[in-house]
């Protein structure tokens, strides 16, 4: 069951119970038309952060969005018994959309909630309709002590990370933009789902992303050059769009260049 926690002019907090426990996904939500847009943001980031800006810009405005939340990130409860598997992280999600009443989304997500959204796509496929991937995971990768991102943080053993010392290392290398966000996350949910996102999925999330037959599309930084298997990706209709001027979080670091690209990707279909 959904329900509004806090109301404040047109944007709204909304939460809905996702284990039987009890543990609640929040988001915000900006009124507008269907079909709904639903923003999901990557490993130990929060999506009212990354995704207010361009949301409410003029081009993507007017659709009902939620700029959803994660369980273990964000406004969301952070229990420490949850699994944090890209399925449970799918599952949970998919149990937030349809106590809110959503089918048939656009999902715009970035990183690992871009992952997320494949696994979404393809355990729940009524509820998503196009989507949009922000330089999302497609692949396991290596765990690389030291380093940051989901490779470094998967690098540790759940207890060095949650009490012998990891957690301070990497707030040390995170910087204090992304550890801004990453201080809200719960210590096991930033652990676990590092450790499942390198991971990744069977079939892998890059085979989950080529079976599926919703309109697609991949933005990545420019300078990061040719995003290897592209040419198969787009041979299975995902259109894959070099964003320049930016970095990893492309939403941030160039909204009008996102802003353009989603709502290409997102223009009503003839």
């Amino acid at each position: 069951m959904s329900s509004i926690v806090v109301t404040a002019g047109e944007q709204t907090v909304r939460s809905a119970a996702v284990t039987p426990e009890g543990d609640r996904i929040r988001w915000v939500e900006l009124p507008g038309q269907e079909p709904p847009r639903v923003y999901v943001h990557g490993l130990g980031a929060t999506s009212p952060a990354y995704f207010t800006e361009v949301a409410v810009d003029p081009r993507l405005a007017g659709h009902r969005s939620l700029l959803i939340d994660l369980l273990g990130h964000g406004i969301s409860d952070r229990p420490a018994h949850f699994g944090y598997t890209l399925e449970s992280h799918a599952d949970a999600l998919a149990d937030a959309l349809t106590a809110a009443g959503v089918s048939a989304a656009d999902v715009i997500a970035h990183s690992m909630g871009g992952s997320v959204a494949i696994v979404l796509a393809a355990r729940h496929p009524h509820l998503v309709s196009r989507l949009v991937l922000i330089d999302a995971n497609l692949d396991p990768i290596p765990r690389a002590p030291g380093s940051q991102g989901s490779s470094g943080i998967a690098a540790y053993s759940e207890e060095e990370f949650v009490t012998g010392g990891g957690w301070e290392e990497v707030r040390d290398r995170a910087g204090p933009h992304w550890w801004s966000t990453m201080r809200l996350a719960g210590r096991e949910a930033l652990h676990r789902s590092a450790l499942h996102l390198v991971r990744g999925t069977v079939p892998t999330m890059r085979e989950l992303l080529l079976e599926l037959k919703i309109p697609r599309t991949f933005l990545l930084p420019e300078s990061d050059g040719p995003l290897p298997g592209t040419d198969a990706l787009t041979e299975a209709g995902v259109s894959v769009v070099a964003v320049p001027d930016c970095g990893h979080n492309i939403m941030l670091d160039n909204p009008e260049a996102f802003v353009k690209a989603t709502a290409a990707a997102l223009a009503p279909q003839d």
